[in-house]
């Protein structure tokens, strides 16, 4: 009977990541306690988040700041109450977070069919935004529109909290978590289905042919410090993008991220969860200006670890500025697929035993995205079971943005590192929500 690890666990594979080999603790099954999963805190070393004071959410909580929530309007009460005080928020089956209807967000008079008649390009052009139209324009209906759903989708996560799905199907559908300004927060065991925006901005002026710009991450962590996202799993459900329609010839776009690591955000770590079924996935940086330049430099101190990333177009993660260690992760893509890692404005990129499977007409090169001449270091890395040099072949595939391979900083928060060629089988069992035990 083969073993391996799942989560720092020695399990048996032939039942999955729920068996403890009792073994090698000496206990047996009667001795063996059941575990608090909601007090649990991150492990010493266990990534970014673990640095300085660590990561430990609402593992504090008395027994008045411990609650079980089953709809959104409890969640958010339960957010609120007691301020920064320790508290657990147990979230059992899966919560509707997105509203009766796009329509209940609607103010009077806003009309989507008047909206693409006075915008149509053919009409307004591709030279100005629509950024100064008055509040009485269809764009000002759409942003006041817009108000009103942000400000029903959105949570406000305070610090020093834990937020725990229970058992196997917990979650949200069309949540966007808002870890704010705040230190010290543990999401885990939960299913995010993607927020859709009901009223995404048409631009004219992005790109040649203009965009439609879309809000609403499932989660982001926004000037905080200290957080631990683990065993979660974020997907765009039944609402792909190749359900959405297409207007002025360019797709309705309804989703923004799956997760935003930004504005100085610091000591992160992403272990364990799926991020699946979607484009723009995970953006750490959010612009190369100079203001956001003077918040982000020096920060944005990430790990990634034991994730599975799968049948994404992007941005697995994109990165600017910030020390990222990714390890351990497996990247499985499919057709559609644009990039894994982005390497941005002073990047400083430690990618490391991951594994990539990739089908036939998609080369290793794309692997690698430059955005900025940033240095980065890609080592041991397997793709299709092979030991690729990721640096090398991109340079190769795509010699009109060549990459440099550089070590500007060396990880030393680290779990124990399993070797990459054995990432698909481990990672595949043992990621996302319902796989916490």
């Amino acid at each position: 009977m083969r073993t391996r690890k799942c989560h720092g666990r020695v399990i048996v594979s032939v039942v999955g990541c729920t068996a403890l080999v009792l073994g090698v603790t000496g206990m047996s099954a009667a001795q063996a306690q059941p575990r608090d999963l909601a007090r649990q805190v991150l492990g010493a070393k266990d990534g970014w988040g673990a640095y300085g004071t660590g990561t430990t959410g609402g593992a504090a909580a008395d027994a008045a700041h411990v609650y079980t929530v089953t709809d959104w309007a409890g969640f958010k009460a339960a957010l609120a109450d007691g301020g920064s005080a320790p508290k657990i928020i147990k979230v059992q089956g899966i919560i509707d977070a997105d509203g009766p209807s796009c329509a209940s967000f609607q103010v009077p008079g806003y009309d989507f069919d008047a909206y693409l008649a006075k915008y149509d390009p053919a009409v307004w052009g591709h030279d100005k935004t629509l950024d100064d139209e008055p509040d009485d324009s269809p764009e000002g209906l759409r942003r006041a529109s817009a108000v009103n759903q942000d400000a029903y989708i959105k949570a406000n996560v305070p610090a020093n909290t834990t937020i725990i799905g229970v058992g196997k199907n917990a979650g949200f559908n069309g949540a966007s978590l808002q870890i704010k300004a705040v230190d010290n927060v543990i999401v885990r065991n939960l299913t995010f289905d993607s927020p859709l925006d009901c009223f995404p901005q048409w631009d004219p002026t992005d790109t040649a042919d203009g965009n439609w710009n879309s809000e609403y991450d499932s989660a982001v962590v926004y000037g905080s410090t200290h957080v631990w996202m683990d065993h979660d799993t974020f997907t765009d459900g039944d609402n792909p993008d190749s359900t959405l329609p297409n207007y002025f010839g360019r797709i309705y776009e309804q989703h923004d991220g799956e997760l935003d690591i930004v504005k100085g955000a610091d000591y992160v770590t992403a272990s364990w969860n799926v991020f699946e079924d979607h484009d723009k996935t995970i953006l750490i940086g959010n612009s190369d200006s100079a203001s956001t330049a003077a918040v982000d430099r020096g920060h944005l101190k990430v790990t990634f670890h034991h994730n599975l990333f799968s049948n994404l177009v992007e941005r697995a993660p994109r990165v600017r500025f910030g020390q990222v260690d990714s390890y351990n992760n497996h990247f499985v893509a499919k057709d559609g697929y644009s990039y894994s890692y982005g390497i941005g404005i002073e990047s400083q990129l430690v990618a490391e035993h991951n594994a990539f499977t990739l089908p036939d007409g998609i080369g290793a090169g794309k692997i690698l995205k430059r955005w900025n001449d940033s240095p980065l270091t890609a080592d041991d890395n397997y793709v299709n079971g092979e030991k690729t040099d990721l640096i090398a072949v991109h340079n190769a595939e795509v010699p009109t943005e060549i990459l440099q391979s550089g070590r500007t900083w060396t990880p030393t928060l680290r779990t124990e590192v399993d070797p990459a060629k054995a990432v698909p089988g481990i990672v595949d069992h043992c990621a996302g929500a319902g796989n916490l035990r």
